[in-house]
This record gives structure tokens, sequence and C-alpha cells, in this order.
């Protein structure tokens, strides 16, 4: 926790929303199919794909690369990189400029390659298209396994009454999978980076909201967030922007950090209330003039020893904090965005 703040703002939060790469899922994706649309092999696709990719740090980016070691492909060294945020990237693979990224990089281009994509979408698939400024020349395919703790940590933060959202730049088919296997119901995807921190404030809006994300893409939503939760192994920006991060890269710790923090702040009012209670009647028993030494001594040093104690219980585990009553709200508009 960045400070007493963090653990403040995180017992209030009613709303916990979460990227899904790297964060719901495993973030290390691994490439399942190569599908050519022009003369390009399958591995000429790949290996322009990872020229472009091989000095990102975004998973999909990391996957693409490992899949063209494993085949021992020969990589061109790409220049002239540009990162068009949410989209994908552009660069230049021996003289030949090279598009890697989704489908809003490729708008107006994809009418041949539709039922292809729609095939990998059913079937649950992250897809990266490779093309030019001409159109697409083939589609890559990955799968992102769900970690093992995302379903009892979804459930675990809706049995504290927190609502549960997912902010992903994936095609709507694999973000809806995905959060049917991880219990959570509000799933918003095909999301910009932009549309993300829109996302968040919109949530906001309507109550305090913690923000769960791994990336560089996802630094402007966890700082945008009345609580930004960084995974301990995701990226420094992510890190840097976050108010609370798992050192444990452990999904399963966001609800034992919820109910830290609520039994924290119990704590601290618990604290402030006794020892205003303990104040008030040995002012009144002053005043009475029943006072000696030792009850002087038991109202201050007695106190802090009280207090003390009482907030030493959080080093040990206690019975976790009722949530409080959450009122409906009206729901948020589903926007659109990127990984």
């Amino acid at each position: 926790f960045k400070g007493g703040a963090a653990i403040e703002a995180l017992a209030s939060v009613r709303t916990v929303a979460f990227d899904k790469t790297g964060t719901l899922t495993e973030g290390h994706p691994a490439v399942v199919e190569i599908v050519s649309f022009s003369d390009l092999t399958e591995d000429a696709i790949l290996a322009r794909a990872a020229a472009v990719e091989a000095r990102s740090s975004h998973p999909l980016a990391q996957g693409i690369v490992e899949a063209a070691a494993a085949r021992g492909l020969a990589v061109a060294k790409a220049t002239d990189e540009r990162n068009l945020s949410g989209r994908g990237l552009r660069a230049l693979v021996d003289g030949v400029v090279v598009l890697v990224g989704s489908r809003r990089f490729f708008p107006d281009r994809l009418a041949p390659v539709d039922a292809a994509l729609e095939r990998f979408e059913r079937a649950g698939h992250t897809i990266v298209l490779v093309g030019s400024p001409d159109g697409v020349d083939g589609a890559i395919a990955l799968t992102d396994p769900i970690r093992h703790a995302s379903e009892s940590a979804v459930r675990a933060l809706g049995g504290l009454g927190l609502r549960t959202v997912m902010l992903t730049g994936d095609n709507r088919a694999t973000a809806e999978r995905i959060g049917r296997a991880a219990g959570v119901t509000d799933v918003r995807a095909e999301l910009l980076p932009e549309e993300k921190v829109a996302a968040v404030r919109a949530l906001q809006a309507a109550m305090p909201t913690a923000m769960i994300g791994d990336g560089v893409n996802d630094a402007p939503a966890l700082a945008a967030a009345s609580v930004g939760i960084a995974m301990g192994a995701g990226t420094d920006a992510a890190i840097e922007a976050a108010d609370v991060v798992l050192a444990r890269d452990d999904l399963a710790q966001v609800p034992v950090a919820v109910r830290l923090a609520r039994r924290t702040m119990v704590t601290i009012r618990t604290n402030i209330g006794t020892a205003l209670f303990v104040k008030a009647a040995f002012l009144v028993l002053t005043l009475f003039g029943f006072t000696n030494l030792w009850l002087a001594v038991l109202a201050d040093t007695g106190m802090a020893l009280l207090v003390t104690a009482n907030s030493l219980r959080l080093l040990h585990g206690a019975p976790p904090i009722p949530a409080p009553h959450l009122h409906d709200h009206a729901s948020q508009p589903a926007l659109a965005g990127a990984d």
C-alpha cells in the first residue's frame, strides 16, 4: 500500500474493474494458428510480425516473438517503429511497411478475411492482423489461459459486496468467454486505452472504483481510478501509476487487501472513539474531584497501550468486516478499446 490514503480509499471501494490480459489471464499468450490471405507463407507472416513486435513488452508481442523463435525463423530488424496506442504497430521490415495490430488498424480492408476472423473469435482466440497499407496479409490467433485464481477472486469480491467489471481491448467473443469463466458478468470489450479511462471515470461517477491491471496501456486507467492496483509482475508504468501493488502477482490477494483495508478503517475508528470516550470520562471525573495520579496515567499511557494492542490485531486473522449496503445504480454505457 502506497500510504494511508490508499488503504482508506480501498476500504470505500464498491466496484472493481479488471483488465483481461495478464490480470484475469496468465499473460502468456501462445500462437495456435496462422492464416495467410496473400502470397506470403505462414512463416513469412509470423516473421514479419515478430520483427515489428520484437521490442514491445505487450504479452501478445512476446507470444509472437516466442513462436517465431520456436520455429527457428530468421527475424529481420525493424526500423522506423511507430506505436499507435490501442491499434497496433507500424514499422519498416526489409524496406517494406508492415502493420501489425487489431481490426481497427484495417477498418476498410477486412471483407475477404471476415470468415476466418469470426472463426477465431468463436473459438475464443485473440487475433493479431499482419499486413501493409494495401491490405491484410494474414492473421495470427493466440490463446491466453485464464488464471487459476481468477474465478475464486471474483467470487470472493462478490461476497464482499463488490461489483466486478472487465475492461479489455480484445474482441467481444474472447472477452465474454474469459468473463464467463472468471464469473464477471459486466464485460466491456474492444476498448482503446483512452476509452478504458473514460469507462473507469463513468463507473466512478456511480461509486468508488478500483482498477486492476498490469500493462503500459493500463497505467492511465489505474491513475484515474479511486484506487489503482497493479499486478506484481506488471510493467514499471503500471506499478508506478498504482496505489496498491500485488507483490506476489496473485489475484487472490485482491479480496485479502480489501478485507484488510476495511478492518484497518474499523480499527482506526474504534481507537479514536475509545480514546475520546476515556478522555471525556476522565475530564468529567476531574470536574467532580474524583481523579488522582493513577487515573491520569490510565487515561494517558494506558489508553496508548490499549489502542496499540487493538491495532496489533491486524497482524492476525480476523473475521471479515461485513460489506456495507449497496444501493442500486444506473448501469453505465458500454464503451469501445485495447488491452
